[in-house]
């Protein structure tokens, strides 16, 4: 039996010696029949014989964008768009879906009432959502109720705060697929120019910008958009989330206008109003003396009440944006946002990259009193006694409280809820001063009068 298995190998073998010497192929032929032949029983002792292969299908997931000069793929990409947008828009509760689902909520009220708030019901509820159409399905889920679910003994929620939260929803949807509209590069975040486009053709909508002059439009959408990228694009790479702009009060703010009613007060603390804007707008014409449109280091030290320091007012024009060491509008915008707001992160930002003069990302004892240098000289001036750095120096760390107890990050200053002070100590003197009396200034105002820096 093992003989005949000997010969039995011993013709294979003679028989494969025989085909190899009259084979007439290619050293590349045959190598890439080897290839072949390693690649299929290799795979097939990997990955096992009746394994499911779908494995080596991996979906697309980069799809490149079209180039300028492909003319014909950027009209289909932005036709499509257009169409999803569309499709998505149908998708929304319009105004008369709305009101019926208010009357279907008001009709299942459940009694008694809170107060004046009609309540409803958990199987109320579904059952109005199985009334309201196919559109109101994805409110009327267990984990939206709970969300409006408070402290009613007999577990309801209150009509009114849930068809806010629709209304909410339909409103966000909305202005979502506006804000797409303008998004050119159809990748969930608007450039600059996008925003600028948006907010233009949003300004014959909003009837509290009705008495603007069409001359101050490019101006004032300037001055909108500004903030917009102050705020959100603390990197300053030149675009904004769609979904950051959403998640924002800004853009509530700008909706705001269209309330013909809107009190004078709201106007004036809306950044976004014809007033604000032209506030802003009237400060920096009245700063530029020699109307050339931009603003040098001389005219600039006359904002606010006139007492920024010179040091501080040398490192804007080093570090912001200047032509010819003069300011524009936008830059101008940035600055006034950073002063205005300083309790904000942005515009703390802003102000301690000023103040870190070497770019540490910290500042130590010798920056803050580079900075308060120029505070004392200014108390010289008006004739006030400097106070010492030193105790100055103290409170500021005290106020802070920072990890290093000898510097003092952005972090630091966000976290210690005390940056505004910080800050307007270390560049300001009419800030200086007023931390530096504030406990007088606390008693006049109780008292009902006012002090003012000229009169020390």
């Amino acid at each position: 039996m093992t003989s005949d298995k000997t010969a039995h190998w011993k013709d294979i073998l003679k028989r494969r010696l025989a085909s190899t010497h009259s084979d007439n192929r290619t050293e590349d032929e045959k190598k890439a029949e080897e290839t072949e032949l390693f690649t299929k029983y290799y795979s097939e002792w990997k990955g096992g014989g009746n394994q499911d292969n779908t494995f080596k299908h991996i979906p697309r997931f980069y799809y490149r964008l079209p180039a300028e000069d492909e003319v014909l793929l950027q009209k289909l990409r932005e036709e499509s768009r257009a169409v999803f947008l569309q499709r998505k828009s149908r998708e929304l509760l319009d105004n008369e879906e709305l009101q019926n689902l208010w009357f279907l909520l008001d009709k299942h009220q459940v009694p008694p009432t809170t107060g004046d708030e009609a309540m409803i019901s958990y199987d109320s509820f579904l059952k109005v959502g199985e009334k309201a159409g196919t559109k109101c399905k994805l409110f009327f889920t267990a984990r939206v109720y709970a969300k409006l679910l408070h402290n009613d003994p007999y577990g309801r929620i209150s009509i009114m705060q849930f068809f806010n939260y629709v209304m909410r929803k339909v409103w966000l949807h909305q202005t979502r697929i506006g804000l797409s509209l303008y998004d050119v590069a159809g990748q969930g975040y608007l450039r600059e120019s996008d925003l600028e486009n948006y907010i233009l053709e949003l300004i014959p909508t909003l009837p509290q910008l009705d008495g603007l002059e069409k001359s101050f439009y490019s101006f004032y959408v300037c001055t909108a958009v500004r903030k917009f990228f102050f705020f959100l694009d603390p990197l300053r790479t030149g675009k904004i989330k769609i979904q950051d702009i959403l998640a924002c009060s800004f853009l509530d703010d700008l909706l705001e206008l269209r309330d013909e009613e809107l009190s004078k007060e709201s106007q004036e603390s809306n950044w976004f109003s014809a007033p604000s804007a032209l506030r802003v707008y009237g400060q920096y014409l009245n700063l530029d003396k020699d109307h050339n449109g931009m603003l040098s280091k001389e005219e600039l030290s006359r904002y606010g009440t006139g007492t920024l320091t010179s040091v501080f007012l040398d490192r804007v024009y080093q570090e912001c944006l200047t032509y010819d060491g003069e300011m524009d509008y936008k830059t101008y915008l940035d600055f006034v946002l950073a002063l205005e707001n300083r309790k904000e992160p942005a515009a703390l930002q802003y102000i301690f990259k000023l103040l870190d003069m070497d770019n540490k990302g910290y500042l130590n004892v010798f920056a803050l009193n580079y900075f308060f240098r120029a505070i004392q000289e200014q108390m010289k001036i008006h004739g006030q006694e400097p106070v010492s750095f030193q105790d100055v120096k103290d409170e500021i760390f005290d106020m802070v409280k920072p990890k290093d107890p000898y510097k003092i990050t952005l972090q630091d200053l966000v976290n210690s809820g005390q940056g505004d002070t910080v800050t307007s100590i270390l560049i300001d003197l009419n800030g200086f001063w007023t931390y530096e009396n504030r406990e007088v200034l606390v008693t006049n105002e109780n008292d009902g009068t006012t002090a003012d820096l000229e009169d020390t």
